[in-house]
């Protein structure tokens, strides 16, 4: 769900022009779609021409449901800032990054604006109508998917520890290890602390997590490696067995909420 949103999303801006030129093919509530678009999200996504339709209404539906929410410049501002510093670089750094990719600024703080309209939305009308999942559940959903559920044995790590936050932000941003002291762990899975160990396997190899409160001292880790493989009991994978049932109810909660949307919205169809 969410992959073809964004695929609608990467379109939209790129054939503006287009949908001036071409033909309207469908009205979605007043809102066309033309038959440009369909042919990009179809050459672009290799999709069949239904299939590029069907996104195509989703995505008018979508702005449809999201027209009255309002996300401030200071959301926006705050958004930004989390990703720069979750990249270890400064918001003087992403400009300048997205510049030289071709990417405006404007146009990166629309897309960082819908998104949080996204996440709104669906936090409004989408995840106050899921079930809370009973134990029993929980522990079909994991005997069904247990493949889910496996992870490695060991994950190698270099251990970064400094007395300041900024000396290891300054350590990911540009190499400079000053202030740092490093070690290189290899750390077991299994009775590891969850927290951590989930921070790490979200962490790809080559790449640094957050930095971490120690109390004493600040911590950064480098994923340098992870293998082996083992499965989590349920009680130990109890949290992302609830997290991956959860995804899995809010793909059906959302799909079935535009499948409604489009029932009632007035679709008309000018061209085949």
């Amino acid at each position: 769900m969410k992959k073809q949103i964004l695929l609608v999303a990467l379109f939209a801006c790129t054939f503006t022009y287009a949908k001036m030129m071409d033909a309207i093919a469908i009205i979605v509530d007043g809102e066309p779609i033309t038959t440009a678009e369909i042919r990009a999200i179809q050459t672009q996504g290799h999709l069949s021409r239904q299939k590029a339709i069907d996104l195509l209404i989703q995505d008018r539906l979508q702005k449809a449901a999201m027209k009255d929410i309002t996300i401030p410049e200071e959301e926006v501002d705050k958004e930004v800032s989390k990703i720069a510093e979750m990249n270890g670089i400064t918001v003087k750094k992403m400009q300048q990054i997205l510049q030289k990719q071709g990417t405006s600024w404007s146009k990166y703080r629309e897309s960082i604006r819908q998104g949080l309209k996204k996440r709104q939305f669906f936090k409004n009308k989408v995840a106050a109508t899921l079930p809370t999942p009973t134990d029993d559940e929980l522990k079909l959903f994991y005997n069904n998917h247990k493949k889910m559920f496996r992870i490695p044995q060991t994950i190698q790590v270099e251990e970064y520890t400094a007395a300041s936050k900024k000396a290891l932000k300054i350590l990911v941003r540009t190499g400079n290890a000053k202030g740092v002291h490093s070690r290189t762990k290899r750390l077991q899975t299994k009775g590891l602390n969850p927290s951590l160990m989930g921070m790490l396997l979200q962490t790809p190899n080559g790449s640094f997590t957050a930095p971490i409160n120690a109390g004493d001292k600040y911590i950064v880790y480098k994923v340098l490696d992870k293998s082996g493989s083992r499965q989590m009991p349920f009680d130990a994978a109890r949290g992302a067995v609830a997290s991956q049932w959860r995804h899995q109810q809010q793909d059906k909660a959302v799909k079935d909420y535009f499948q409604k949307m489009k029932t009632e919205a007035n679709i008309q169809y000018l061209r085949k």
